[in-house]
């Protein structure tokens, strides 16, 4: 067993986790004869608890890995490129949602990313699309009329 740097960190999420189910038991029950609001993020929790917990028993059993020279803050941020870009991306989702709404800015937001992390050829950008209005379109459908969800419709379309 080796204490390396993913070891502290599996013992952190471990006891964020722990500190996020304790926290669940007061969240107020309803009123009336239905689910307790606790069960959702008990039933998130759980599996990330126990993928936190393989997290350190995998970081425990192997050795520090070795470190690469990334060439100061230009070979950082080439290294880091794509999760900057990925983060930036998503910023300007949240921040055009209140005009784009959640169906037409998640159809945007999947299909630039998979296009800026698939490639742009014309045969990618016809699959991209695709995947972007299949998923995000059945997510959408399944969040507004399965469960009920009102969902951000922006002021470009405004269907229901």
């Amino acid at each position: 067993m080796s204490l390396n740097r993913d070891v502290f960190v599996g013992i952190v999420l471990l006891i964020t986790c722990g500190a996020f189910f304790y926290a669940s038991f007061d969240i107020q029950k309803p009123l009336f004869g239905q689910m307790s609001s606790a069960l959702w993020p008990r039933i998130i929790l759980t599996p990330l608890t126990i993928l936190s917990l393989i997290f350190l028993i995998k970081s425990a059993m192997t050795t520090e890995p070795v470190r690469e020279a990334r060439g100061g803050p230009k070979g950082w941020l080439g290294y880091y490129k794509n999760p900057i870009v990925i983060f930036i991306l998503f910023a300007v989702f949240l921040a055009t949602m209140p005009y784009l709404g959640m169906l037409l800015g998640g159809i945007l937001f999947v299909f630039v990313l998979l296009s800026y992390l698939g490639g742009c050829e014309p045969k990618n950008l016809v699959l991209h699309g695709a995947i972007a209005v299949g998923t995000v379109g059945f997510m959408w459908s399944v969040f507004s009329f399965a469960l009920g969800v009102i969902l951000p419709q922006g002021e470009i379309l405004n269907i229901l």
